[in-house]
């Protein structure tokens, strides 16, 4: 109960992907789904199972596997909040024909799973019929869906390009905090065979997919973003930041972050601002700004002046972090209080030099010394553009 009313109070109850929604009439309290969350997002109070953590639920299923009552159901979305998922086939493919969709998009955020989809996905484009353009499919993400996809395509010898707009592979992968476990069961990989993880850190999980791509001799176009998607006879069109594909058929296996929000302010151009922290030792002896009040910018500002000779200042334009977990908002206040972060609440940042960042702060300009800005704003939902290209989406309140 302690556990529930820290995230009722942090307003951590909206699970963000797939989530068990359990019948308390159903539930006689076996606890067997608690026995099979790895993640301890399933807690037991007054004799029920109950969703105690679902904001770390990453929607596996194995407490609805577990539990011999039949008591839990897997759905997307809350009464209260919906959650925007793609329609598509059994083939994964959207209603635009030629327009398929694998992994976190498509509200499927789990590794293995991510992964068999887009083996799945790539199937289903390999059995669609020739054309005269010079592609067979674009793979638009290189996190598991889209490299499993891009195995697939490898496989089946079909011409294919696969984007990243980052600068590394991995999607959402990459930048989970150091040594992270990610939860992982086994999984068929095309060309590579079964893979069996079970438990396995970050830096071991995007080791083994670099030694698959210099195995297979993947290639991956890093840095150059998805712009415009048009429908031509035949195909499509792929317009990116760095030039046009013409493709019989496209494999969407972007996250459901889309593009990291901006702070939208003179000099955000600036090499020194990013839009997530990968490695906090690259800040060492460094003025750090990071902005932003969720859970990845107080564990940001956390990691980062742990490093030495950092000085770390925190903003945000709200009065409180509601939003953060209750040990974050513990940690952070104790590093405040010992003067190791300086927090600015009440603010926002006005614009960005190469040197410094100026803000205004309690409707004060304020100046400071700077070396690195982290922004830590979320990211623009990729639903829009789904309906521009025609893919249709349904909101989804506690349903599957």
């Amino acid at each position: 109960m302690e556990q529930l009313e820290e995230v009722l109070e942090a307003g951590l109850t909206e699970p963000s992907s797939l989530h068990p929604l359990i019948d308390p009439n159903k539930c006689l309290g076996s606890g067997s789904c608690v026995s099979a969350c790895p993640e301890g997002a399933i807690g037991m109070i007054k004799g029920k199972a109950v969703l105690i953590h679902p904001t770390i639920c990453i929607g596996h299923g194995a407490c609805q596997a577990a539990c011999p009552h039949d008591a839990i159901s897997l759905v997307f979305g809350t009464e209260k909040r919906g959650m925007d998922i793609p329609k598509v086939s059994p083939t994964f493919e959207t209603n635009v024909p030629g327009i398929f969709i694998a992994g976190e998009l498509g509200g499927m955020g789990l590794i293995r799973k991510s992964a068999s989809q887009g083996t799945q996905a790539m199937d289903s484009i390999s059995k669609l019929k020739g054309s005269a353009n010079p592609l067979d499919v674009v793979i638009i993400g290189a996190g598991p869906a889209g490299l499993a996809g891009t195995l697939g395509a490898i496989e089946k010898k079909l011409r294919y390009v696969t984007l990243e707009q980052e600068s590394s592979l991995g999607g959402a992968i990459f930048h989970y905090p150091r040594n992270k476990v990610a939860m992982t069961a086994p999984v068929k990989l095309p060309i590579i065979g079964q893979v069996n993880m079970g438990e396995i850190s970050k830096e071991a999980l995007l080791e083994f997919w670099n030694k698959v791509i210099h195995k297979t001799g993947m290639k991956l176009n890093y840095n150059e973003r998805m712009e415009t998607i048009t429908q031509i006879a035949n195909g499509f069109i792929v317009k990116t930041t760095k030039q046009s594909y013409q493709t019989r058929a496209i494999l969407l296996a972007i996250g459901r972050r889309g593009t990291p929000r901006k702070l939208e302010v003179p000099g955000e151009d600036l090499p020194k601002v990013v839009y997530r922290l990968i490695d906090p030792e690259q800040y060492r002896n460094m003025h750090v700004l990071v902005v932003g009040g969720g859970d990845s910018a107080l564990e940001a500002a956390i990691a980062i002046a742990e490093q030495p000779g950092t000085t770390v200042s925190l903003s945000y334009r709200s009065e409180a972090f509601g939003r953060g977990k209750q040990k974050n908002r513990d940690r952070l206040n104790a590093l405040a209080d010992n003067g190791k972060i300086k927090v600015m609440l009440k603010s926002t940042v006005k614009r960005v030099e190469p040197d410094k960042v100026v803000l205004n702060h309690d409707s004060k300009e304020m100046v400071l010394n700077n070396d690195g800005i982290i922004v830590c704003a979320g990211g623009i939902l990729p639903t829009p553009f789904l309906k521009e290209i025609g893919v249709m989406v349904e909101t989804k309140f506690g349903t599957v």
